[in-house]
C-alpha cells in the first residue's frame, strides 16, 4: 500500500517489551500511542506482540472511548495472524514461538480458540532470540544453538505440529535458521504479510477510516534513541538506506 502516509515510531530507548511488565508495556505502549494520534495518525498498527498482547485490548476498551477522538482506532498482530491459521494448518496443531511476555499472555491461544476451538496452540518463550538480532549476532554461527534448542523443544512438547508462528517481529530475521533446523514439512509463518493483507482488508471495509488516511506516499521515521542508531537498526529491520530519522520523547 504504497500510496498512504506513514509514521513509523521506534522506542528503540526502551526496547525490548518483551521481559517487561503488563503495566510497563501498557503505559509505554499508550505513550507511543498517543503521540502519534497527536501527530495526526487516526489509525495506528502495535507492530509488537508484545504491546498486542499486554496494551492492545486496555487501549481498545478504556482509553479510545475516552479519548477526545474515539473514532481513532488501535489495532494489533496476533488476531491478523490467528485468523489465517485454520487454512494453514492440516493436522491442526500449531506452535508458538514468541517472547515471555506473550507466551505468558496467553493470547494467541485465546485467539485462536475464538475462531478454531479444534487447534492445538502449544507456545515456547525464545529468551535468547530477541538479543542475538538486537545485538546483530543473527546471521553468526552463535545462534545456530540457540535456534536448534528452542525449535527441538517446541516439536518435543508436541510432535504434530505442522505449523509455527514466528510470534515476534525480531524473529523473521532468524528465518533462515529457524528453516534450517525445522523439519521440512513444517511452514513457518511470518507475520509481515499476513497483517499487511488484514490492513487493507480493514480498510476496504472501512471506507470512513480509508478516507480520513492521508495518501502522498509519504513516510517519517521517530525514535526515542539517538538518530544514528536507529538508521543502522534501520537497514537491518526495514531494508532502507539513507533515511531521515527524528529524535522524540515519550511521556
Amino acid at each position: 500500500m504504497p500510496e498512504y502516509d506513514y509514521i513509523y515510531l521506534g522506542d528503540n530507548a526502551r526496547t525490548p517489551y518483551g521481559t517487561r511488565s503488563f503495566e510497563v508495556v501498557y503505559e509505554f505502549t499508550l505513550q507511543a500511542v498517543n503521540k502519534l494520534f497527536a501527530l495526526g495518525c487516526p489509525l495506528v498498527i502495535l507492530a509488537c506482540n508484545t504491546a498486542s498482547a499486554k496494551a492492545l485490548r486496555t487501549i481498545q476498551q478504556m482509553n479510545l472511548p475516552q479519548s477526545n477522538d474515539p473514532t481513532r482506532r488501535v489495532l494489533g498482530v496476533i488476531r491478523p495472524t490467528a485468523e489465517c491459521i485454520g487454512t494453514i494448518t492440516y493436522t491442526r496443531h500449531i506452535g508458538i514461538l514468541a517472547t515471555a511476555g506473550t507466551i505468558k499472555s496467553q493470547s494467541y491461544p485465546l485467539e485462536v480458540h475464538k475462531l478454531f476451538p479444534d487447534i492445538k496452540v502449544t507456545g515456547l518463550a525464545c529468551p535468547m532470540w530477541v538479543p542475538l538480532v538486537e545485538n546483530n549476532e543473527f546471521r553468526s554461527p552463535g545462534a545456530d544453538y540457540f535456534v536448534k534448542q528452542y525449535i527441538d523443544r517446541l516439536l518435543e512438547a508436541d510432535p504434530k505440529i505442522d505449523t509455527i508462528v514466528l510470534g515476534c517481529t525480531h524473529y523473521p530475521l532468524l528465518i533462515d535458521k529457524i528453516k534450517q533446523f525445522t523439519p521440512s514439512h513444517i511452514q513457518i509463518i511470518a507475520q509481515g504479510e499476513y497483517v499487511a493483507h488484514s490492513l487493507r482488508d480493514y480498510l476496504d471495509r472501512h471506507t470512513e477510516m480509508d478516507a480520513r488516511c492521508t495518501k502522498s506516499n509519504s513516510c517519517r521515521f521517530l525514535t526515542t534513541e539517538s538518530p544514528g542508531k536507529f538508521e543502522e537498526s534501520a537497514s537491518i529491520f526495514l531494508r532502507q538506506e539513507n533515511i531521515k530519522v527524528e529524535s522524540i520523547t515519550l511521556e
